[in-house]
């Protein structure tokens, strides 16, 4: 079969399409043939980091056609249309534990199934687990034109948030953002963020930040929060060293919350996955979560669909299609080079 392959490097991996064996479901797992995957932030990180050891197969999550159920596996149904959560899923053929693969409706478009399972799980863990949202609260999601932003966006309008404040240093994209349950769009280009927030909250702040930048706006962001407020951090794309006052945090008695798949045990991630999907299943299901897909690629290109992601241009998801029945929205390469 098919795969995208990290291959290790003296000075970090590089990723080529390579045939490998098809693999086969151990008890507790499904086999799906994959028609698209979901690419994330944290794939272009480690390929950079790949500097030694055999080539692994990349990817975090998919979508597609279940194909082989192992022993013990009775929730889920040959055929059914499904997306996944796990490694290994930008190849024509991945293997995943069942729990950590959810029912998808069969009218879901496969580049839209592909870009839902793993920012929404990781903006329901932040937002609804970790930061512990209550209706009525309000929220402020920085860098929100990023797939996890746009989950967190939806994620706090649907489940009650009386205000949602999102933050761009993208005209174009702060014009875009209303569309997915935003009541306060900020460009931070152009205003503060500080001004903003309290002007909306009269001077009170917002009840819990979902932050993917880190240092670059970490001083903005406590100063941003009501008293008992929550900051969850899930990125540092604006770097991670700072200093602070810690004035702020005792005086507001606020809390620093830090999530990441990377420390959690195989449990821990499935209970993630069935989290999100016990409370998002519904609302995907009803047609009232948005998947925004800003470019799809063909697996062939996976590495040009890395380097566009590197220009932050995008607007909500870059999808690999793995079956070439997928449309390609990508602009045509400009080179044959392998991937």
């Amino acid at each position: 079969m098919k795969a995208s392959r990290i291959i290790s490097g003296s000075n970090g991996g590089r990723l080529e399409i390579h045939d490998i064996p098809a693999p086969a479901p151990g008890p507790g797992q499904v086999l799906v043939r994959v028609m698209a995957s979901g690419l994330n932030r944290g794939e272009i990180k480690q390929v950079r980091e790949t500097k030694t050891g055999a080539p692994k197969t990349t990817g975090v999550e998919f979508a597609g056609v279940v194909e082989a159920l192992g022993t013990g596996v009775e929730d889920l149904r040959l055929g059914q249309h499904v997306a996944g959560h796990g490694p290994g899923g930008q190849a024509e053929l991945v293997v995943a534990a069942a729990r950590a693969v959810v029912p998808v409706p069969d009218t879901l478009p496969w580049a839209e199934a592909a870009a839902f399972l793993n920012v929404f799980v990781t903006a329901h863990d932040a937002l609804v687990v970790n930061g512990e949202l209550r209706a009525g609260e309000t929220v402020l999601v920085n860098a929100a034109s990023s797939g996890i932003g746009l989950a967190a966006i939806q994620i706090a309008a649907l489940m009650g948030a009386s205000k949602v404040f999102a933050t761009s240093r993208s005209a174009a994209k702060v014009a875009r953002l209303r569309d997915f349950g935003v009541t306060n769009a900020i460009d931070v280009s152009a205003h503060d963020q500080l001004e903003a927030v309290m002007a909306a909250t009269e001077g009170r702040g917002v009840d819990i930040i979902i932050d993917s930048l880190g240092a670059g706006v970490f001083e903005t962001n406590l100063k941003s929060l009501a008293v008992k407020g929550r900051l969850v951090n899930i990125g540092r794309m604006a770097g991670s060293m700072t200093q602070f006052d810690m004035t702020e945090l005792w005086l507001r008695r606020l809390k620093l919350i830090g999530v990441t798949f990377r420390t959690r045990s195989e449990e821990e991630r499935l209970q993630c996955i069935e989290a999100a999907a016990r409370d998002l299943g519904p609302l995907l299901a009803a047609g009232r979560i948005q998947l925004p897909v800003d470019r799809v690629y063909p697996l062939e290109r996976v590495a040009e669909a890395h380097a566009y992601m590197e220009t932050d241009k995008h607007f909500g998801k870059i999808v690999l299609a793995v079956d070439s029945s997928i449309p390609v929205t990508a602009p045509a390469a400009t080179s044959t080079a392998t991937a």
